[in-house]
């Protein structure tokens, strides 16, 4: 569809006036923060194009654009950040948020019809594996996509949100060697998911670089959950040479870990060291709590919010793959290695 033709939203006025979202928000809503010029400007524009809210419901504030964020499984710590990042992106911008939990099973030939004409403004879609033609039903439709920790890797016409998961790899197994781990596993999610895969590769990369073997059984790939974590770190512990530290790709994962632990009666991190990824609540909650790479969820959510009303608005973005900056967050759950340590002689 033509940009003329389509519905102006407020991104859309607030590109022409030059200013904010938010500022474009305030003029609506009559806030008086607002300079008379730069109110005058943007009530000028908002006739120019013709600018029409979605109909106020009876006894509720008018809701000005919505935007579906979209989960293929039950929501946990990790989506909770990214709903809430969104969430009070779409509060500052005066946009509705939406969260559904729809499989592929769900997404029939009408989905992403029926979004659009339910007056969905974009789609944002969470660790999900869209197909080809998901991908040309959205397109059809005209609903602007961007997917957040994409499961399968980007194409290049699919905007995407994701952080350094590489980085936060590489640096969550060089904490561990420079404890003096050199027996360290990695129990990762799905083996095709992109993100898993950057973790991964930052976990060879540093083992490599530091000449500390990989056995393949060193190496496994389950699901982001925390009863893979369980089955997985019990497996490991079966080894005749099992790990002395364990690379977990989500907090989850390191949490089941941690239990599995507890059920041989090792202890964390006297006898096994343990590192995460995501930094959620729950990560603080461990018993110890857990050392992690924060990975910046929330405002993931809100950055995918920000450009997905650009994206609505016919905008063209920088770059179809945003990366945001991971961090080590050190807790108790790593310790020096112990050569002592029971089951690790």
């Amino acid at each position: 569809m033509p940009a003329s033709r389509r519905r102006a939203t407020l991104a859309t006025v607030a590109a022409s006036a030059g200013v904010s979202v938010a500022t474009v928000s305030k003029v609506l809503n009559g806030r008086s923060d607002v300079a008379p010029a730069t109110r005058s400007l943007v009530q000028s524009l908002l006739e120019q194009h013709d600018y029409v809210a979605l109909p106020q419901r009876r006894g509720e504030t008018a809701v000005l654009d919505t935007i579906e964020v979209e989960f293929d499984t039950d929501l946990n710590a990790y989506s909770t950040e990214i709903v809430q990042g969104a969430v009070e992106a779409g509060a500052e911008l005066d946009v509705a948020i939406v969260v559904s939990i729809r499989t592929n099973a769900d997404r029939t030939g009408t989905w992403a019809r029926d979004l659009a004409a339910t007056g969905r403004r974009a789609l944002i879609a969470v660790t999900s594996e869209l197909t080809t033609g998901q991908l040309a039903a959205l397109s059809r439709a005209q609903l602007p996509l961007v997917v957040i920790d994409p499961l399968n890797l980007p194409q290049t016409e699919v905007t995407s949100v994701g952080s350094t998961n590489f980085a936060g790899g590489l640096a969550a197994t060089q904490h561990l060697l420079g404890l003096g781990h050199r027996r360290i596993a990695y129990l990762g999610g799905p083996a095709t998911a992109a993100c898993n895969q950057a973790r991964l590769h930052g976990y060879r990369a540093a083992m490599e670089a530091a000449g500390a073997p990989v056995p393949p059984s060193y190496v496994r790939t389950r699901h982001f959950h925390y009863q893979d974590g369980v089955a997985g770190g019990a497996a490991l512990f079966d080894l005749i040479e099992a790990p002395t530290a364990i690379f977990a790709g989500c907090d989850e994962i390191a949490l089941g870990v941690l239990e599995a632990a507890r059920a041989r009666g090792l202890r964390v991190p006297e006898d096994l060291s343990i590192v995460g990824f995501d930094d959620t609540q729950i990560a603080r909650m461990g018993s110890p709590p857990l050392t992690t790479v924060r990975q910046p969820l929330r405002e993931m959510g809100g950055v995918a919010v920000r450009t997905a009303l650009r994206l609505a608005a016919g905008e063209r973005v920088d770059s179809h793959h945003v990366e945001l900056a991971t961090e080590l967050v050190v807790r108790g759950s790593t310790a020096p290695a112990s050569p002592t340590a029971p089951g690790h002689a």
